[in-house]
């Protein structure tokens, strides 16, 4: 273990013996940090924490702050990070509060560029990229392998879909289905993200078929009942269809269309 003469480690955190904690970090006392992680200069840790493995925290990030919600009474809520991630300079990421599930959550592998803020209660997937200064209102939900642009503002309690990809300075205000680019103040949708899912592996006739399922959602004036219907049609075709319809089925806020 390599912890800086000048940092603040409470003796009851319990730290894997190959972490690395940075110049002037703070460690608070129901911190938990896993084997190969890092955590940069001047770096608070807070609240009731669990940092996973081999995670790189830059320095100036605060992790397990209490959230900024008024109701907020102190309960011992958490924040919860998996593995494998980068979080760069002057995030924020704070813990949940009681009127949810008491957990935030970041999943593994994820890439959280400078200035990014999750709020209370977010539920991140894995391998995930955040622009810089991406900002998510409290209880957000955010798939695997999506990919917010810089300066993306996300409302709170919506739900961005897997495979989705946001342009710089969108605003979203109400749910992204999977595998869907938007952009502008406020989002609209702009097609596939057939680029990315290429380079994920998705086979041709899979993207054609995710491509036909976009035109039903959003180009043939259907109801979205009626859209819903053609879609499970469609899905027995497409199976990866099917990550759409469940979307749309625990979908609060409605979709961007």
């Amino acid at each position: 273990m390599t912890i800086h003469p000048t940092a603040i480690v409470d003796p009851k955190a319990r730290l894997a013996p190959d972490v690395e904690i940075g110049p002037y970090a703070v460690i608070g006392p129901n911190v938990e940090i896993g084997a190969g992680t890092s955590i940069g200069a001047h770096t608070v840790v807070a609240g009731h924490t669990r940092i996973g493995a081999h995670n790189r925290v830059h320095p100036f990030v605060s992790l397990g702050g209490a959230p900024q919600d008024k109701k907020y009474a102190g309960e011992p809520t958490r924040l919860e990070i998996g593995n494998g991630n980068v979080i760069r300079e002057f995030c924020t990421l704070n813990c949940a509060t009681v009127q949810d599930a008491g957990i935030t959550r970041v999943g593994n592998d994820n890439w959280i560029m400078a200035y990014v803020h999750f709020a209370h209660d977010c539920q991140i997937g894995s391998n995930t990229i955040f622009a810089n200064a991406t900002q998510l209102g409290g209880h957000v939900h955010i798939g695997d392998y999506a990919i917010l642009g810089g300066i993306t503002a996300v409302h709170q309690y919506c739900h961005i879909g897997a495979h989705c990809i946001t342009g710089a300075g969108t605003v979203v205000l109400q749910d992204i289905p999977p595998y869907i680019m938007v952009s502008g103040n406020p989002a609209k949708p702009y097609g596939v993200n057939s680029e990315g899912l290429k380079r994920r592996g998705f086979a041709a006739g899979t993207i054609t078929g995710l491509k036909r399922a976009y035109k039903t959602l959003y180009r043939s004036g259907h109801t979205l009942d009626q859209a819903r219907r053609e879609l499970a049609r469609q899905a027995k075709q497409c199976p990866d269809i099917q990550a759409t319809l469940d979307f749309l089925a625990i979908s609060t806020r409605g979709i961007v269309r």
